[in-house]
């Protein structure tokens, strides 16, 4: 297993995550994984002994329930270096206060999360999404109180465009307060708009990134084919609707690429994604999930596949997304004077 630093912070983390979401079936989750405590050990194991790290949860997953199962697996294991990540922001109730990144809410829902997870301490804490309305002031502030008193270590965002990014390291800057050290977003072969602003302010501003739903909620694992319908037991066979898919014709064409790679590499589509993924310069980790053992050795096993750079180029020819404006026009008029976090977008292009 690889180690990399999140961000500008001292704290390495494991080049592959564990996800819970699978962790409880209740709600809205029951469709993605139902695991109990006996389950989840099993597989929190396995993934720790394979090398990974951290952990990541949130709040809204299962309504509690996964950061409970959690804070029952886990136990004395805190000691030997895992890390937990939680997140917040969602609904938690059905007060006016019960959402969002206000200092009311996000203390009451860390102090919950604490208790839940039966621990001292959240390792690295992130907001789980963009809350228009609570003045960025308030909720960096609140975020800060919260690792000053020993709550929390390192703070992060999810979910946020570049503009919102941008805008909260400012204020952090001019208040002095926390920094995100890293942000957690989408991001797979079949969905690349990170490219256009989330991993260049990644590289510009030294965040780390962790990557949610790296097989794009199971499309990317092979499984699901052109013209067939989603096998069951999927999530899509379950109604799942995370990613939107706007051009099947392309995803199908993805697919088909992973799994000739794939194919000829001997392993499966599921380890050439990610692969693919852990691979970016900007990528720290990605966040796999699961409902069994079988399923994480797979996407385990992605940490040893390196890809060549054919393989890669027949990745890119099938996947880049359009140059959408203004980053058309700095392809075609500004290429003598482009940046490192630039490139990240430009670079496949300036190949061909």
């Amino acid at each position: 297993m690889e180690y990399r630093l999140l961000g500008r912070s001292g704290l390495k983390i494991s080049t592959v995550t564990m996800g819970t979401m699978t962790f409880g079936g209740m709600g809205w989750a029951k469709m993605v994984g139902d695991l109990g405590v006996s389950e989840a050990r099993r597989l929190v194991d396995l993934c720790l002994d394979a090398g990974v790290n951290l952990i990541d949860t949130a709040d809204v997953y299962s309504a509690g329930v996964s950061e409970e199962i959690l804070g029952e697996v886990l136990g004395g294991k805190r000691k030997n270096g895992v890390l937990i990540a939680t997140k917040a922001r969602f609904p938690m109730g059905d007060g006016p206060n019960d959402a969002g990144s206000s200092r009311q809410h996000l203390i009451a829902a860390c102090e919950a999360s604490l208790k839940r997870m039966k621990t001292d301490v959240i390792d690295l804490y992130q907001l789980h999404e963009w809350d228009g309305q609570t003045p960025l002031e308030e909720t960096m502030e609140a975020l800060d109180t919260l690792v000053r008193q020993g709550k929390v270590r390192y703070v992060g965002c999810s979910n946020f465009s570049g503009w919102h990014i941008m805008k909260t390291l400012g204020i952090s800057e001019r208040d002095k307060r926390q920094r995100f050290v890293s942000q957690q977003i989408h991001y797979t072969l079949e969905a690349r708009d990170a490219e256009y602003e989330l991993l260049p302010v990644s590289i510009d501003q030294g965040l780390g990134v962790l990557v949610w739903s790296p097989l794009a909620g199971g499309l990317l694992s092979g499984k699901h084919r052109r013209n067939q319908a989603a096998p069951e037991g999927t999530r899509q066979f379950a109604g799942w609707t995370e990613p939107p898919i706007r051009d099947e014709n392309r995803l199908w064409n993805i697919v088909e690429t992973l799994v000739a790679i794939a194919e000829n590499r001997g392993v499966s589509a599921a380890q050439v994604a990610l692969a693919w993924l852990i691979g970016r310069k900007a990528v720290t980790s990605v966040i796999i999930g699961g409902r069994t053992e079988a399923q994480f050795k797979d996407n385990l096993a992605a940490t040893e596949l390196k890809l060549t750079e054919e393989e890669r180029r027949r990745l890119d020819d099938v996947s880049l997304p359009p140059v959408i404006y203004p980053y058309w026009h700095q392809l075609n008029t500004a290429s003598d004077r482009l940046s490192e976090a630039d490139m990240e977008l430009f670079a496949p292009r300036l190949k061909k």
